[in-house]
């Protein structure tokens, strides 16, 4: 159990980053839509649990060991793959990109600090952990991911209001539409090409069915709650919640000064943990040897302190839901395929 613990813990600090524990991702794609979007969450999160377990069935029955390698279960016609593995990693690095951007927005919301000096704090750590390779991401989730679901946990049952849980159809999306069905599938899709090449790291704790089963279901779980958790503390938002940048940070600095900090220790951790999770996914993939692994971990890591300044948000709202398209693609060869 221990192994399986391991894996879901270093699959959920991947996932649960600056978008999602600032509150940005739950807006943009189901809170806006009212109580439509709690059954948005419950949607894209059994699609993430099904995407985790057929990945790590598919990687063990062919011995993956990279996602190149993955890519090639999928794409038969070499120029093909070559051109949508050069799509991932840009994703990928785009993603780092947002967490770096999202470190300096959190410092310049809350501490009225230029982002810039967040920012580089954030790009130094993430540089020393990378020369550990996988072992550092491993051990960093393992120690940092339990507390940031704890902290979340204690939060919420502080935080949320039950009489707004109870009237959550009061505040029902005047956007009949289709749409939010569209926003879970994106949410769900665009999380998966962050979520696979970490899969693929961590294979060697998934090397039984019945342990594939239970990391897909945790995972699954672990999701729903933590994502209807931030759901309903955006409920306590009491200003236009379209104007800031982390909504669940300015909620938590209202209520309390302690709650304020703990939040901000839920920010940090979860955008520590996802960068660490990108970075060293993308550097797995494109380095291939140790010189070439070192020289690509300075690049984007300086390169990072320097795109931040475009702004998390703007990247959010710009970047997810196009990503979004492209996860779909994997995820329709891997239903269909295996």
């Amino acid at each position: 159990m221990g192994k399986i613990l391991k894996a879901v813990f270093v699959i959920i600090g991947a996932l649960i980053g600056a978008g999602f524990a600032s509150g940005q991702e739950i807006y943009i794609f189901f809170y806006q839509y009212g109580i439509k979007g709690i059954f948005g969450i419950i949607i894209s999160s059994i699609l993430l649990g099904f995407v985790t377990y057929k990945v790590l069935y598919i990687c063990r029955q062919n011995e993956i060991k990279n996602y190149k390698g993955f890519l090639k279960e999928l794409i038969k016609q070499e120029r093909k793959l070559e051109i949508f593995n050069t799509i991932i990693n840009i994703f990928i690095l785009i993603t780092f990109y947002i967490m770096i951007a999202g470190f300096g927005a959190y410092f310049e919301q809350q501490f009225e600090i230029y982002s810039l000096v967040g920012s580089s704090i954030l790009a130094i750590t993430c540089y020393f952990v990378f020369l550990k390779n996988v072992s550092g991401l491993i051990k960093v989730s393992q120690y940092i991911v339990p507390f940031l679901i704890a902290s979340l946990f204690i939060i919420g049952i502080n935080i949320i209001d039950l009489k707004n849980i109870f009237e959550v159809s009061n505040y029902v999306s005047n956007n009949t539409s289709w749409k939010w069905i569209l926003n879970s599938v994106l949410y769900g899709s665009y999380n998966t090409i962050l979520l696979i090449p970490v899969l693929i790291t961590i294979i060697k704790f998934a090397n039984k069915k019945k342990s594939q089963y239970i990391i897909s279901i945790l995972t699954a779980i672990f999701i729903i709650v933590l994502s209807l958790i931030v759901y309903f503390i955006l409920t306590r938002v009491d200003v236009n919640i379209g104007n800031l940048e982390m909504p669940a940070v300015y909620v938590a600095s209202q209520i309390s000064p302690i709650f304020k900090y703990i939040y901000g220790f839920i920010i940090l951790s979860s955008i520590l943990t996802t960068s660490i999770s990108l970075g060293t996914s993308l550097l797995e993939n494109i380095a291939h040897n140790n010189k070439k692994y070192k020289q690509y971990a300075i690049l984007i890591c300086i390169s990072s302190i320097v795109v931040s300044n475009i702004g998390f948000s703007h990247l959010v709202n710009l970047l997810y839901p196009i990503f979004g398209y492209i996860g779909l693609f994997q995820i329709i060869k891997i239903s269909f395929i295996y």
